[in-house]
């Protein structure tokens, strides 16, 4: 699997486990048990439990991040698909010392073309670019 399609899985994690309360390890697992060992790698699996695990256990320094450099919006307000994708993005960006921090910027602006609306690109840039600033 490539880091984009890792990503991609940590994304969905990072939108669903909100859904279950907050249990990110007990759907980490389940995750990772529905694949078979050719869809997900060492590597692979690494990268998603690292930065779903990161997510969560920083989820509240993170909103603070994205609530601190929206205009107009709370985080509360934001689409679920948005929220998911910045909180992946910021983590890949404080914890994820093999990812530049345009890498993550642009990736999240490709998952919110894919899972976002028509503003979600531009949008998701703007809050990531003010966060690195």
């Amino acid at each position: 699997m490539s880091r984009k399609k890792a990503r991609d899985c940590a994304f969905k994690l990072i939108f669903e486990i909100p859904f279950h309360e907050n249990e990110y390890e007990t759907r980490l697992n389940y995750y990772a048990n529905t694949y078979d060992e050719d869809d997900l790698n060492k590597k692979d699996i690494e990268y998603i439990n690292f930065t779903v695990k990161k997510c969560f256990e920083n989820v509240e320094n993170i909103d603070a991040k994205i609530q601190k450099n929206l205009r107009g919006w709370t985080v509360s307000r934001l689409a679920k698909t948005t929220v998911a994708i910045l909180r992946l993005a910021i983590c890949e960006i404080e914890f994820c010392d093999d990812v530049p921090f345009q890498v993550a910027i642009n990736e999240a602006v490709e998952l919110a073309k894919i899972y976002g609306n028509d503003e979600d690109p531009s949008f998701i840039n703007g809050v990531l670019a003010n966060i690195v600033k």
